[in-house]
C-alpha cells in the first residue's frame, strides 16, 4: 500500500472515530501520528509520510466539516444526511476534502481511492454510493 493510500486510510478511521466519540482535533492528530489504533505496519519506514498525509487530511477536513456536509447533502436524493452509515460518511468527507480543497491531487485519483476504501472498509454497495456521491460533487467543481 503506498504513502498515500495509507494515509488516506488513517484519515479515513480518525474521522470514523470522530463520528462515533467526538474526540478532540488534537487527538485525533495525535492518534494518526503514533497510536495503534491507526497503525498500520509499525515496521514499514515509510510510515511518516503516510502519517503527514493522514494528518493534512484529518486537519483540513474537520475545518471544513460543515461545507463538506453541505455538499454531500447536495448530491443526496431520497435519503436523509443522518441515515447515512459512518464508515460512507467518513470515506466521503475526506475526499471531498480533497476534491475541493487539494486540487493538485486529480479527482479521478481522489474517487478512484475512496471506492477503494469503500470495498475494502463498507458495505456491499458503499463503493457505487461513494463514487455517485463523489462524480456528482467532481462535475460541480471548476476546473
Amino acid at each position: 500500500m503506498g504513502n498515500r493510500r495509507r494515509g488516506r486510510v488513517l484519515a479515513f478511521q480518525a474521522l470514523y472515530w470522530w463520528d462515533l466519540a467526538r474526540p478532540t482535533s488534537s487527538a485525533l492528530i495525535d492518534a494518526a501520528d503514533g497510536s495503534d489504533l491507526f497503525q498500520d505496519d509499525p515496521t514499514d519506514n515509510d510510515e511518516p509520510h503516510a502519517r503527514d498525509f493522514a494528518r493534512l487530511l484529518i486537519a483540513g477536513t474537520l475545518e471544513q466539516i460543515e461545507e463538506i456536509d453541505e455538499h454531500i447533502r447536495s448530491q443526496l436524493r431520497h435519503w436523509d444526511f443522518s441515515r447515512l452509515g459512518k464508515v460512507d460518511l467518513a470515506i466521503l468527507r475526506i475526499s471531498v476534502y480533497a476534491l475541493l480543497w487539494q486540487r493538485d491531487i486529480p479527482a479521478g485519483v481522489t474517487i478512484d481511492e475512496a471506492v477503494e476504501i469503500a470495498r475494502d472498509f463498507g458495505g456491499e454497495e458503499s463503493y457505487r454510493f461513494v463514487n455517485g456521491v463523489l462524480d456528482g460533487i467532481r462535475k460541480g467543481v471548476p476546473a
